[in-house]
C-alpha cells in the first residue's frame, strides 16, 4: 500500500467557520461596525415584526388559544338567562311567590327612581355649566366695550 504525502487537514471546514463565526456573531460585528444607530433600528424592526410570532407562540405554548375560553363564556351567559327565568316562574309556594313579586316589583321602582334622580342631577350640572359659560361670555363681551367707550375719540 502506498501512503500518500499530502496532508489532510480535516478540520479545514470547520476552521474557516470558527473564523467567521455563526450566523448571529456575524450580524452582531456587523451592526457593530454600523454604530448605535443600526442597534436601535434592529431593535424597533424587531419588535415590530417579531412580537406577533412571540405571542403566537406564548398563547400555543400555554394552550389559551385552544382551551375553549369562548365557550365558558358562552356558558356564563346561559347560566344568567337561566337564573332571569328561574325568577319568574312560580315556586309552589304562594307566600314566597308573592313576596318575590312585591320585592321585585319594589326594586324595579327604586331602580327607576335612582335613574330619574341621575338624570336630575346631571341635568343640573349640565344647566350649572352653561350658566357659568353664559356668564364668563357676557362678562368678556362686556369688558371690551366699556375699554373701548373709555377711550377719547
Amino acid at each position: 500500500m502506498t501512503t500518500s504525502s499530502t496532508n489532510i487537514d480535516y478540520n479545514a471546514p470547520y476552521a474557516q467557520t470558527s473564523e467567521r463565526g455563526n450566523w448571529f456573531q456575524r450580524t452582531e460585528s456587523w451592526l457593530d461596525e454600523r454604530g448605535k444607530g443600526a442597534w436601535i433600528a434592529a431593535m424597533v424592526l424587531g419588535f415590530v415584526f417579531f412580537w406577533p410570532v412571540g405571542l403566537l407562540a406564548y398563547m400555543i405554548w400555554s394552550k389559551r388559544m385552544f382551551s375553549g375560553n369562548c365557550a365558558s363564556k358562552r356558558t356564563r351567559h346561559s347560566h344568567a338567562r337561566s337564573a332571569v327565568r328561574s325568577a319568574m316562574t312560580s315556586s309552589g309556594n304562594s307566600t314566597f311567590d308573592a313576596y318575590k313579586s312585591d320585592t321585585l316589583r319594589r326594586l324595579e321602582d327604586e331602580q327607576r327612581n335612582f335613574e330619574e334622580f341621575l338624570k336630575r342631577l346631571r341635568d343640573a350640572k349640565d344647566k350649572a355649566e352653561f350658566d357659568t359659560f353664559m356668564d364668563d361670555r357676557a362678562s368678556r363681551s362686556a369688558a371690551p366695550r366699556e375699554e373701548d367707550d373709555a377711550k377719547p375719540a
